[in-house]
């Protein structure tokens, strides 16, 4: 026993009662006598205290379950709580690790599908659009166009859109596994990436959200264009996305590339002697 000079009243850490039960049950054992007023005495507690830790110890229960001194509540449980902790922040680390971003334009452009919905007053017979993106990782330029249907071949028709528009080499085209996107050699959208050296990549089975930076740029343009304007006609539908895009490109600034406007993230890795305005 070790009077650890506590004053009466004080919280016993769960070291403190393991203790105590240890001192009780090595008194019995030795059929030495040990009184609660002893225990009291030598811990620095009152009476009732060592009476609760003891009744509480014959059911293992060393933890102050009625205590509000949190701190010393929660001293048995620190290292655990402690590891839980540790184990989040580092899985939370892996995460943003396997988010990276790409070292140079075209190394690789996300590719992703939507259905728009029908203009209003439109005869609902009418099929709906489809509107395609391609977003490039490193820069976040965004390419769009809308197309009468989700087939290989509008997917095929609007990358070679991308091809001719980009700049620079485009090396893989990620995409999720749509029909659109995904089939065999006579594919149109795989085709056309085999005769232009463009590598595909998908998104794991049944998990689209790997291309999350597709989805968002998806609901960038039906928040920030589509949904705030109202188009007489889908020619003039046509037209608006033409001019946000030069918006989205050219004016609107994006957190994720430092405050940068796609053109001019691509204008200081192309030109690094030229100073881009922040």
């Amino acid at each position: 026993m070790t009077n650890d000079n506590r004053h009466r009243g004080a919280e016993l850490t769960v070291a403190n009662r393991k203790a105590i039960w240890a001192a009780w049950c090595a008194a019995k054992q030795s059929k030495q006598k040990l009184t609660h007023e002893g225990l009291a005495m030598a811990w620095g507690v009152s009476r009732p205290t060592i009476s609760k830790v003891l009744a509480a110890a014959r059911h293992g229960i060393f933890a102050p379950m009625e205590s509000t001194n949190h701190r010393y509540k929660n001293l048995a449980y620190g290292m655990t709580r402690l590891a839980k902790v540790e184990k989040a922040v580092e899985e939370r680390l892996k995460k943003q690790a396997r988010r990276y971003e790409k070292s140079y334009p075209g190394e690789m452009i996300h590719f992703d599908t939507k259905k728009l919905p029908w203009l209003e007053g439109e005869d609902r017979s009418m099929p709906k659009e489809y509107l395609f993106i391609g977003i490039d990782d490193y820069s976040r330029e965004l390419y769009a166009g809308i197309f009468p249907d989700k087939t290989q071949y509008s997917a095929a028709m609007f990358l070679a859109q991308v091809h001719d528009e980009c700049p620079y080499t485009i090396e893989i085209a990620y995409s999720d596994n749509g029909t659109e996107y995904k089939g065999t050699a006579d594919h149109a959208f795989a085709q056309f990436c085999a005769e232009h050296g463009i590598r595909q990549k998908h998104t794991r089975v049944k998990r689209p959200q790997t291309n999350g930076k597709a989805e968002r740029v998806i609901r960038t343009l039906l928040e920030m264009w589509h949904e705030k304007e109202r188009f007489a006609s889908r020619a003039q539908r046509q037209r608006s996305l033409v001019r946000f895009l030069n918006f989205y490109n050219a004016v609107k600034p994006h957190a994720g590339i430092d405050g940068l406007t796609p053109h001019e993230k691509l204008r200081q890795y192309f030109h690094p002697e030229s100073p881009v305005e922040m």
